[in-house]
């Protein structure tokens, strides 16, 4: 697939704009393991195969477990996650399909009750930023890179 536009290069304030949210993000207190599996996640379920590819990689590089990379898409099935990973995740997939009923209170009070308000907030926050990410990637076709 042809990559359509750099939005880099064709709007550089737009991506600046989008990168400092980025940058935000990288500083907040979210584990690493946490803003992966954000990333990842929502970067499936958006189908934005230039964020899969890149995210698995850094997660990888991180010390995540290729096992639980290939099982993400169930996570509800297997014990390989934490409650907070699951809440985590649970939270990620309700904003990122949004148009289904969003944020529901249930998982929002149960992440309540195992995160901070502000960690709770950093989350929703990088879930945000990685779907804006996703919506660049999937628009302009950015391709993956082959090795």
């Amino acid at each position: 697939m042809e990559n359509r536009l750099n939005l880099k290069n064709t709007e550089p304030k737009a991506y600046e704009a989008m990168y400092a949210l980025e940058k935000y993000i990288q500083a907040s207190s979210l584990s690493k393991t946490h803003l992966e599996l954000i990333k990842i996640r929502a970067s499936q379920l958006n189908g934005c195969a230039y964020c899969i590819d890149k995210h698995t990689r850094d997660a990888l590089q991180a010390g995540e477990t290729a096992q639980r990379i290939f099982l993400l898409n169930a996570w509800r099935e297997t014990d390989l996650f934490t409650d907070e990973e699951k809440v985590i995740l649970a939270i990620t997939e309700e904003i990122t399909l949004i148009h289904h009923q969003g944020l529901t209170d249930q998982t929002f009070h149960q992440a309540l009750k195992l995160f901070s308000q502000n960690y709770l907030a950093q989350v929703i926050m990088a879930v945000i930023t990685i779907n804006a990410w996703n919506r660049i990637g999937v628009s302009t076709r950015m391709g993956v890179e082959v090795n």
